[in-house]
């Protein structure tokens, strides 16, 4: 990890404690931006789940639209926006490459989380068509007898998805729109450089 990008991820880790400490509501939100192969764009709000050099790691299902996206097409961006920071809010927009996380990591992960969501991981079938509410409270019960009180299991299709940053600005909201940016990117050189940007 080169000085700069060492320099971004300690920035990053400045903000994210200072919106934590902010008392805003989950900031570890960001929105996941991805794209089909032919090019068409969603989005959607997901909860950081870890961070380190490596990148920022999120779960989910790789049968969703955004696992099949991120598979077909392993690029994402994502988004923090903390509204009630500094002068005017901060955001910080990152692009990279996407990578599933190792299967010990998301199974270590997975063993943390509550039951009721383990069972939920089980039952959803993400982003398909649901008939009725109804019949996923069935089929989350139903779930639920099978496993007894035993210990969970992953779903091999829930996995965590890993962000390499190529990319990381910092936007400082500030009165006027004079907002200040600065942008971290790995460039052709295979070294990354910093540079400020218009508002």
């Amino acid at each position: 990890m080169n000085d700069l990008y060492a320099e971004a991820m300690a920035t990053f880790a400045t903000l994210f404690d200072e919106a934590k400490a902010s008392g805003q509501v989950e900031p570890e939100t960001m929105i996941v931006a991805t794209a089909s192969l032919d090019a068409v764009p969603s989005s959607r709000a997901v909860l950081l789940k870890a961070y380190d050099a490596r990148g920022f790691v999120f779960y989910t299902h790789m049968n969703s639209r955004k696992g099949h996206e991120l598979q077909e097409n392993p690029h994402a961006a994502l988004l923090f926006l903390w509204r009630n920071l500094r002068e005017a809010g901060v955001q910080v927009r990152i692009e990279g490459r996407a990578e599933q996380v190792s299967d010990e990591e998301a199974d270590a992960y997975f063993a943390t989380r509550p039951r009721t969501s383990q069972l939920g991981a089980w039952v959803s079938r993400q982003s398909e068509p649901l008939a009725a509410r109804e019949d996923f409270e069935v089929n989350l019960e139903q779930v639920n007898t099978k496993f007894g009180g035993c210990e969970i299991p992953r779903p091999p299709a829930w996995h965590g998805v890993r962000i390499v940053p190529l990319a990381i600005e910092f936007w400082y909201g500030a009165e006027f729109r004079l907002h200040e940016r600065w942008r971290y990117a790995l460039e052709s050189d295979g070294r990354w450089h910093k540079q400020m940007l218009y508002p």
